[in-house]
């Protein structure tokens, strides 16, 4: 994202915020998260809303007017006076503060630990299993069809805001089901300006190690680590941990993988 469109993006989220200010915040927050997210899927389905919006040749209230909330409407008022980089600048950015909105609703609700773990658990279940994570991202398979089918799957088994966030995001994925969740369970950890390590452990860790881990990895980054820990045997032994970008490589087969690439 470019310039321009980083300062669009953040006049865009001053107003959201600013529209969230008073009132029923929970309930103003949730029903603004959806709604932009409502708003993205018809901008997504028609082109020369998408154009007009972007280029304000056609006034939100005209479009969405007696549709949505004030809070949603002067958020996409907010955004179509902004001078985007690109059109999907726009379209990108909505979905980037129905998710902050949503999020923020779980934090009134102190939810947003949950929110976290169950989306990185979701995320390690799509990845354990194939099928489903190539039926996700299949691009024949209509938007709708994976929403429906994930909202199957979750119905009842995590909050509604884990809910909304994963079933939107499988509608619009731009990398892989699990990375998808992946990025917004740290979304969420950077709610509460945290960290995300997702580690890998040859065996499992028990309460003492993760705490100590914990520990470590906070003195590392300088901020608060949300520590998610998943079982892979191939590892043989150690650790390999995630964080952002940035990998530490303590395993077994980490090792044996350098060594190869010495000898090559």
């Amino acid at each position: 994202m470019y310039a321009a469109s980083r300062e669009a993006l953040a006049h865009t989220r001053s107003a959201l915020q600013s529209a969230l200010g008073s009132g029923a915040a929970t309930a103003a927050a949730a029903q603004a998260g959806s709604e932009l997210f409502s708003v993205v899927e018809a901008l997504d389905s028609q082109r020369a809303l998408r154009t007009a919006l972007a280029d304000a040749s056609a006034p939100a209230e005209q479009v969405f007017g007696g549709k949505v909330s004030a809070q949603t409407l002067a958020t996409v008022k907010a955004a179509a006076g902004q001078d985007w980089s690109a059109q999907s600048d726009l379209t990108g950015s909505l979905v980037q503060l129905g998710r902050e909105a949503l999020l923020k609703a779980a934090a009134d609700q102190d939810q947003l630990d949950t929110v976290e773990d169950e989306l990185f658990r979701l995320g390690r279940i799509v990845a354990g299993d194939p099928e489903l994570e190539q039926t996700l991202s299949d691009r024949s398979t209509p938007a709708s069809a994976k929403r429906d089918l994930l909202t199957r799957l979750l119905y009842g088994k995590v909050t509604a805001v884990t809910e909304a966030l994963a079933v939107h995001a499988v509608g619009r994925l731009s990398t892989s089901p699990a990375e998808t969740f992946d990025e917004l369970s740290a979304l969420a950890a950077a709610q509460r300006d945290r960290a995300v390590a997702h580690v890998r452990s040859a065996a499992p860790l028990d309460a003492k190690q993760e705490e100590r881990l914990t520990a470590t990895l906070t003195r590392i980054y300088g901020k608060p680590v949300t520590v998610h820990v998943e079982v892979d045997p191939e590892l043989l032994s150690g650790l390999v941990v995630r964080v952002g970008d940035e990998v530490i490589d303590g395993s077994a087969a980490g090792r044996l993988a350098a060594v190869r690439k010495s000898l090559t």
